[in-house]
């Protein structure tokens, strides 16, 4: 079972307070390239997997999807998103993506945002999300880049000319990584790029778009705060097709 680090109280407080939490997708800076990636939803089925607080659910049955399904393992964000969620189309379900298993062609989209890289078995999610995805459906994910969270103590090193660099050790060894991030000993997985893009092939999809994010030129005028993801990838978006 993945770890559920979101219903610990402190973990939970402190993701709460994030912009993505309090403005929604508009307060997640990669939103603008997310959504240059997604097909029309309308008249669409789709699965949200990881859902959190329902952002992203609620913003597809907007956009005229005629049933959105979101899962998530955190029982607080779930409690949250059914509070927040009037639209008839969606509905919220508790589930483990490690062993969530999905109908067979049940949805014309499956999407996840920083996600996956909590799921040890990506392989067998990506094989199950390829049989639960109708043909020529698409799956849509972002996680955090390998680059970023491939470091066993990662943060910004100082050179000695006062230039900073971001560590990129045990790039190749794969596996788990456990950071404090709001929270003592949260767990992650890490992947290379490959790994991820070779389990999407290998399960039978065709890649679509596969986006290093880094801020716009305007994003950059409007938050200079965004400025040090420019020296190194934070996020990889995702696109695939059945």
């Amino acid at each position: 079972m993945a770890q559920n680090i979101y219903d610990k109280p402190e973990f939970f407080a402190g993701y709460s307070r994030l912009d993505r939490s309090v403005h929604g997708l508009d307060g997640a800076p990669e939103w603008p390239a997310i959504q240059a990636m997604l097909p029309d939803l309308r008249g669409r089925r789709v699965v949200d997997l990881g859902c959190g607080f329902g952002w992203f659910a609620r913003w597809a049955a907007e956009q005229g999807a005629r049933q959105v399904l979101g899962f998530d393992l955190s029982e607080r964000m779930l409690e949250r998103a059914r509070a927040e969620t009037p639209h008839p189309a969606v509905a919220y379900e508790r589930a483990d993506l490690e062993s969530l298993e999905l109908p067979m062609a049940g949805f014309d989209l499956a999407y996840s945002s920083l996600a996956f890289h909590y799921i040890a078995d990506f392989p067998r999610l990506v094989r199950m999300l390829f049989h639960a995805i109708a043909p020529d459906g698409h799956l849509v994910f972002t996680i955090e880049h390998p680059i970023y969270m491939a470091s066993l103590n990662p943060g910004w090193l100082l050179r000695d000319d006062g230039t900073r660099c971001w560590p990129v050790d045990h790039y190749a060894v794969e596996g788990e990584r456990r950071t404090d991030w709001l929270a003592d000993g949260v767990v992650k997985q890490h992947r290379m790029l490959g790994t991820t893009v070779n389990a999407l092939i290998g399960a039978g999809f065709t890649l679509r778009a596969l986006r290093e994010w880094s801020p716009a030129p305007e994003q950059l005028a409007a938050r200079p705060a965004l400025a040090e993801e420019m020296d190194r990838p934070m996020m990889a978006l995702l696109a695939a097709q059945r």
